[in-house]
């Protein structure tokens, strides 16, 4: 796979915190970044499956809920 490079602002204590990640992991930067970006991509798109999941559950066991609720 290809990579690209990019440009960014960080605060410098998080950063101070990667590279010392980096040092205790034996990672490099580019390495933890590309790992902390592609779960953070990952937990976006996740979470309105999971809420469209939920909404579908809450509509389809309405009545449950309302006998639930007494």
């Amino acid at each position: 796979m290809a990579n690209i490079k990019i440009s960014s602002k960080v605060e410098e204590e998080v950063w101070g915190e990667l590279r010392e990640l980096a040092d205790e992991s034996s990672q490099s930067i580019s390495g933890l970044l590309t790992e902390a970006i592609r779960d953070y991509v990952r937990r976006r798109r996740i979470r309105p499956q999971v809420l469209r999941h939920l909404d579908d559950s809450m509509r389809e066991h309405d009545e449950l809920g309302r006998r639930l609720a007494e």
